[in-house]
């Protein structure tokens, strides 16, 4: 049954390298991924999962982007019904045994000044700049625009507000 997945997996060109992952110290980076960026856009938004496995807290507090002027530590929320956006100048804790989520609707990086649009299947390289763990070199897998990567099974991280779903 392993071979016949792990076949599937290869056909489907899936490999280990798709699901990259990370480690700065006691920090676990799973899947860096950006969204593709249509012609003349200027910024472009990075997402991925942070582990802290270690016992003390540590700090997203930075990083680089080869394709970007500017690399900000965002976060956005709802406000009353008003989507709002602000950077995190201080970054972002991740606690002991924490995972946080940088996704589109929360948590997430913003590549400003872009250099060149962001094309769907390519991989971005940059940098990551940890508190304690230091600096750790990373690649952003470029999903489609408006797309998630495929292990996501959630919503895409989309708040849906006062809409009414039903699944």
């Amino acid at each position: 049954m392993k071979a016949i997945l792990f076949a599937a997996m290869i056909a489907l060109g899936v490999t280990a390298a798709s699901a990259h992952e990370y480690k700065a110290g006691s920090i676990e980076i799973k899947h860096p991924w950006a969204r593709a960026t249509p012609k003349g856009a200027t910024v472009a938004g990075g997402y991925m999962r942070l582990i802290n496995t270690g016992s003390t807290p540590d700090r997203l507090i930075g990083g680089t982007n080869a394709n970007s002027e500017k690399f900000e530590i965002h976060e956005m929320s709802m406000d009353n019904g008003v989507m709002k956006m602000r950077p995190l100048p201080n970054g972002v804790e991740i606690k002991p045994g924490q995972t946080v989520e940088l996704k589109p609707g929360g948590y997430h990086l913003m590549f400003v000044g872009l250099k060149q649009p962001f094309e769907k299947g390519k991989r971005v390289k940059g940098t990551l700049q940890f508190e304690k763990a230091g600096t750790v070199d990373v690649e952003y897998v470029v999903e489609a625009i408006g797309g998630t990567p495929k292990m996501d099974h959630d919503m895409g991280g989309m708040d849906h507000g006062d809409m009414k779903m039903s699944h």
